[in-house]
């Protein structure tokens, strides 16, 4: 989603594009990309210079947002995951580490919700992760 963050001002980015970029195979992201165009994420063009885009501005999708569209949990031990009942623990109701572990399962959950693409496009920006200039001269004053 950064990759296409990144790309999409120049139009739809490819599937393609974004496997050798990243160096992600093109079946995975075709997965990948299904499921964003599901949760409407993303917004598919078809045809000659065809590909994706975000389908919402990059400040109005979170890290969060990605995340439950792909249906990846976020929960840092089994024992938390509400979605999976069969990993509840037989000791659940008297386990001492299990509030630190949701408490530290909820400053996850409020940096995912509160980081944005536009968040993470600034701060790639700053590491220098965008494409830079084809030259590599130095200018000094």
């Amino acid at each position: 989603m950064l990759d296409l963050t990144i790309h999409e001002a120049i139009g739809p980015v490819s599937i393609k594009n974004i496997s050798q970029r990243e160096g992600i195979s093109v079946n995975y992201l075709e997965q990948i990309f299904n499921q964003l165009r599901r949760a409407e994420l993303v917004r598919s063009i078809r045809g000659p210079g065809g590909g994706f885009l975000l389908a919402r501005p990059p400040k109005d999708i979170t890290v969060m947002d990605i995340i439950k569209a792909l249906k990846v949990p976020v929960a840092p031990v089994f024992c938390l995951d509400k979605e999976d009942e069969i990993s509840q623990c037989e000791r659940v109701d008297s386990c001492v580490s299990r509030l630190l572990w949701q408490r530290l399962g909820d400053k996850i959950k409020e940096i995912l919700k509160g980081t944005s693409l536009e968040d993470l496009l600034v701060e790639a920006k700053r590491v220098s992760r965008l494409p830079q200039p084809g030259h590599k001269y130095m200018f000094q004053i």
